[in-house]
Formats: structure tokens, sequence, C-alpha cells
């Protein structure tokens, strides 16, 4: 197996398998909308259960379902291109997209279990509360937010080394 392919099956899988236990703990041990401190005044793990996208976007329209579904899978099909385009030495790529694929793949388990997702990771400071979230989505923030470093470092690695023309 090339390595592009190792990254994202390890990736991938470590990340389901942490998101998808994550949500069945907190589905079978705590009550919908129950609330336990861990850091006093600025996280809980609260659970909650978002029909909507980021925010609660579109939580309340009545085609979401078919929507989230079908955004997740055109982002799966995207990625997987995406990363058998890649030469083997783009690790930094593939990981960050490894992380996407597998936060769009767990809250896409979620739509088709339950019709929607199960957030529980609660930040707040002063009484203002970030959304609730999940592990999902903390994969994708963070593949998007390395993928972004990684492009910015590419681009000044390619003007401090452009590439040579071709001699004829």
């Amino acid at each position: 197996m090339k390595p592009k392919y190792s990254i994202l099956a390890a990736v991938s899988a470590l990340v389901l398998v942490l998101d998808q236990w994550s949500k069945l703990y907190i589905d079978k041990s705590m009550t919908l909308h129950s609330s336990y401190p861990v850091i006093e005044g600025f996280f809980n793990i609260t659970y909650l259960r978002n029909k909507g996208a980021a925010f609660g976007i579109l939580a309340s329209s009545s085609y979401r379902l078919p929507f989230f579904l079908l955004v997740s899978s055109i982002a799966v099909i995207v990625i997987l291109v995406a990363v058998s385009k890649m030469r083997d030495d783009q690790t930094w790529n593939v990981a960050s997209l490894s992380l996407i694929f597998s936060g769009a793949l767990g809250n896409m388990i979620d739509r088709v279990r339950l019709g929607e997702v199960i957030d529980f990771l609660d930040v707040h400071w002063k009484g203002h509360h970030w959304p609730a979230f999940n592990i999902a989505d903390s994969a994708i923030c963070v593949g998007v937010f390395i993928l972004a470093v990684d492009m910015l470092l590419e681009e000044r690695r390619e003007k401090k080394n452009p590439p040579t023309p071709d001699a004829h």
C-alpha cells in the first residue's frame, strides 16, 4: 500500500473510532441536555443533538437531511480523488484531508443513523458559549487548519526555489 493510502487509512480509522465511540458513550451514559463541568467556567461535557450544520444552520429545513448527506458524500468522493492525485511526499496534505474525510464520514454516520449529529464538547467563557461540537467537527477544523498552513508553506517553498524551466 502506498504511504498516502496508509496515512488515509490510519488517520481515518483512528478519528472514526474515537468519534463514534465517544458519541455512543455520551448517548448511553448521559441524558439529553445534561452537562458535567470538566474545567469550571471554561469547558463542559454537554449532551446535545444538532439537526443542522455548524451553528444549527438549516436545522429546521425540510430538505436538511438529504442536503447534508449529499454534501458529505460529495466531500468524501472529492477528498478520495484528491488524495489519489497527490504525490507520496505530500504527507501533510494527505493527513489534513484524512482528518476532513473522517470528520465528514463521522457526522454522516450520525445523520444516517439518527437523522442528526451528537455534540458534546461545550467551550464557554464568562457566559458566552461556543456552539457545542464533537470529535468529527474537531477533525474537520484541524484538517482545514493544517491544509491552509501547508499550502502557505508550499507557496513560500516555491518562491524560494522556483521550478527551473526545461532546457531544450
